[in-house]
């Protein structure tokens, strides 16, 4: 079996490759663990691996605020440096200088 080092920490702020929005990652699966259905809702030709970490986002765009489950090869530091709006931010992390967040509680599987 392959060890699977994530590229992204919790905390940090990414944007999504492709699709306008960004987020606080806020936690991290080795290999991609949703549902069947879920997979097979994103189309064949944009699909990504399974082998490979996914994250989970507070999310937010120019409408709204959601949680997404994105994979690695989607996702990109985030060079805005602005704040992260999505309302659990702000319950879950503590804002840091350096435009990370803090956890305010430890997270683990």
């Amino acid at each position: 079996m392959r060890e699977r080092v994530a590229k992204y920490k919790i905390g940090q702020v990414v944007r999504h490759r492709i699709f306008p929005f960004r987020g606080v990652i806020f936690d991290v699966d080795p290999e991609f663990a949703n549902t069947e259905e879920w997979w097979n809702a994103i189309p064949a030709d944009v699909r990504p691996s399974k082998d490979q970490p996914f994250y989970h986002l507070y999310a937010e765009n120019a409408e709204s605020a959601y949680v997404a489950y994105v994979s690695e090869q989607n996702l990109l530091p985030d060079e805005d440096g602005g704040p992260v709006r999505h309302p659990a931010v702000l319950e879950n992390f503590v804002p840091e200088a350096d435009g990370l967040y803090r956890p305010t509680t430890l997270l683990t599987h």
